[in-house]
């Protein structure tokens, strides 16, 4: 069982929101678990905003599980908690063995196959997806849908959490199919008021 519900994910650029300057207040309101996912910069210009982050929320009891998409060496030269992979990313069961010991490993997966590898590798959680249509993830697709879902929750004990154009409104049927929680971008950092987005997803889940 995962320790969280939700997983939000950071857009800088998609969104124009600056998380620095939102994360103390989502982590004020309950937010248990942060994806960095900055793919525009470089190994030390990545290190340097996650350093920022990590300086805004400083040493607070609130404090969110931090994961960084893809590199696992900067995500253990930073302490987080873990790293995240994408699909074209080097595979969990290639990565070196005591980055695999020191990091939990969420990953990313499209089909019922690729949860299947992901739980075989020895991964923390996966997020499945695109479930619903959003542009953020218009390269994968046609969304996959609540029944794909629920067919990949069903074929793995590995915790699934629902990715893509998903919604506080959507959310429960998530549930319903089998995921153990969602993952968003836009619904928080595209919304009016990110903090609001957040209490409404927490609503809807029954928990962060």
């Amino acid at each position: 069982m995962l320790p969280f519900r939700f997983y939000l994910i950071t857009d800088r650029l998609g969104s124009g929101q600056d998380t620095a300057e939102w994360l103390p207040q989502l982590a004020a309101a309950g937010l248990r678990a942060l994806q960095v996912r900055e793919k525009d910069l470089s190994p030390a210009a990545l290190y340097a905003h996650c350093c920022t982050l990590q300086a805004v929320l400083g040493e607070s009891s609130a404090r969110p599980a931090l994961y960084l998409n893809d590199r696992a060496d900067l995500a253990l030269a930073l302490g987080f908690t873990g790293v995240h992979l994408r699909e074209d990313s080097l595979p969990l069961a290639a990565q070196p063995t005591a980055l695999r010991r020191a990091l939990c490993w969420g990953v990313s997966t499209h089909s019922v196959a690729g949860v299947r590898t992901a739980a075989a590798a020895g991964a923390d959680f996966a997020t499945f997806g695109p479930v619903f249509a959003t542009p953020s993830k218009a390269d994968y697709g046609e969304p996959l849908g609540l029944a794909a879902l629920a067919e990949a929750a069903a074929a793995t004990h590995l915790p699934l959490l629902a990715l893509g154009g998903v919604t506080p409104e959507r959310a429960a049927d998530c549930l319903v199919a089998g995921a153990q929680g969602v993952a968003a971008i836009s619904a928080v950092w595209a919304a009016p008021h990110p903090v609001r987005a957040l209490e409404s997803f927490g609503a809807a889940l029954g928990g962060l």
